[in-house]
């Protein structure tokens, strides 16, 4: 079978790229072994979300009197959340099934591995093969969890985020290793749902990759919802033959041993890259991942690669970003290439975490001379009638051009807050003319405008 476009892997960047693909008029075939929607849709931004909001919920429940309210018997069920969070994945791995079929691209189910001569083999749940040409071939295969060498995923005592959003039976101690997004949504979760979470992170700070003040003040969050927080230390050694398990964790004043039912394993993510026919073909690698220019093709003509499998961010909404912008390439529309300084990130805790740009001391080791504003939400009257003051917004601009260099914001709501400054960076507004946007009152987002505010001396309501 002949098709125009052969796309590898249904996540983010692939049922993403293979729409774009057919509204551009192409033929398109799209290879998934699994669901339709990947990792994302099924195992990870959607599902956790659903749990991230069932935690939420009950938090709220639990300090109901704080609003004036009274409840009786709030309680939780933890199969009944993990079932929500199913279902709802369940429903957008739907959702694209019927994308597909609106947009007439063919899902082939199998395994696919590339072959030279712009051909691809699908390997069938029956062992069965069948081979597709194409003039253009995308991968995108995505990632899953990576493991350390002294902590192998067993998926019953050692797991990965995918057994953590599927847990028969919730863990009355759970350690977690790794602070990233993972690592942090989970250790939330457990936490509300009533489980002893300890976080074990290498690096000085919980979420590292933020702004320094972001990192302290989220660290400040977790310790005082009761969360054990370890930074500056490392699990050494792993010991799962008991009914739970035992980790040795090496810190600044020595070694401990930690007691928990489970490890929960978040130190970053793994390509799939291994064994789809990338050698075969003469696909360049390097560092796990595959080499590709702008616009997302490989070293040789006709292949191309997106999301997790190529340099960048491993986020859904950058994949997708590219996903667009290859087959764009692909059909002569010659789009812009994406600006990898201006990708959002997002962290879904309570408190949740948004950030663009360079951090501050990002922007100092640049050379900037920096005008540096910051607005917390105990200043602001929405946060304060919510109930939810924790968190601040701090903006970092040039001081010689104006040029806003960076955001990052912690609290309630911000992951829907930033579209601001990243709309504002890519339009290269200014710190002036931000402060001269009016911002509507009373309002989470109007923080961002007292930050500029008082970047500039100007700041009303501090």
């Amino acid at each position: 079978m002949k098709y125009d476009i052969i796309i590898i892997g249904s996540g983010p960047g692939g049922y993403v790229a293979a729409i774009r693909a057919s509204q551009l008029g192409f033929n398109v075939g799209i290879v998934e072994k699994e669901n339709l929607g990947g990792i994302c849709l099924n195992w990870g931004c959607i599902p956790t979300k659903a749990l991230l909001k069932s935690a939420q919920v009950y938090d709220y429940l639990k300090h109901v009197d704080e609003y004036g309210l009274k409840a009786k018997e709030i309680d939780k069920d933890f199969n009944a959340v993990i079932k929500r969070s199913r279902n709802v994945a369940d429903g957008m791995s739907k959702g694209v099934q019927f994308l597909m079929k609106k947009n007439k691209i063919d899902v082939i189910e199998g395994y696919g591995k590339v072959l030279a001569g712009k051909k691809v083999e699908v390997t069938g749940a029956d062992k069965k093969t069948t081979t597709y040409t194409a003039d253009h071939i995308i991968i995108c295969t995505g990632a899953r969890s990576r493991e350390l060498p002294f902590l192998p995923i067993d998926g019953k005592k050692v797991i990965g985020y995918r057994e953590a959003m599927s847990l028969e039976k919730q863990p009355k101690k759970m350690i977690v290793v790794g602070s990233g997004a993972i690592g942090v949504e989970f250790a939330y979760f457990y936490h509300s749902m009533g489980t002893e979470v300890t976080i074990v992170e290498y690096l000085p700070n919980l979420v590292p990759l933020e702004d320094v003040d972001v990192s302290k003040q989220f660290e400040r969050s977790f310790k005082k919802s009761g969360i054990k927080v370890m930074t500056n230390s490392s699990v050494t050694a792993v010991d799962t033959s008991g009914n739970g398990v035992k980790a040795t964790v090496k810190t600044k004043k020595g070694e401990e041993v930690l007691e928990a039912d489970l490890i929960l394993s978040a130190v970053g993510i793994k390509t799939n890259i291994e064994n789809i026919g990338l050698e075969d073909v003469g696909i360049v690698t390097d560092k796990d991942k595959i080499i590709v220019n702008k616009f997302y093709q490989t070293n040789i003509p006709g292949y191309y690669a997106i999301g997790d499998v190529v340099e960048g961010p491993a986020l859904a909404h950058v994949a997708s970003a590219e996903g667009i912008t290859c087959v764009e390439k692909i059909a002569g529309l010659n789009p812009e290439p994406i600006d990898y300084g201006n990708i959002p990130g997002c962290t879904y805790a309570t408190p949740e975490i948004a950030s663009v740009g360079m951090t501050e001391a990002e922007a100092k080791e640049a050379g900037y001379e920096l005008k540096v504003g910051k607005f917390p939400f105990s200043a602001s009257g929405k946060a304060k009638a919510a109930g939810n003051s924790d968190g601040f917004v701090k903006v970092i601009f040039d001081a010689k051009y104006g040029e806003w260099l960076g955001c990052h914001m912690i609290g309630s709501g911000v992951t829907d807050m930033i579209a601001e400054a990243v709309l504002g960076r890519k339009l290269e507004t200014t710190g002036h003319e931000v402060l001269k946007a009016i911002h509507p009152h009373p309002t989470m987002s109007e923080a961002v405008m007292e930050a500029v505010a008082d970047a500039y001396d100007e700041v009303i309501h501090l």
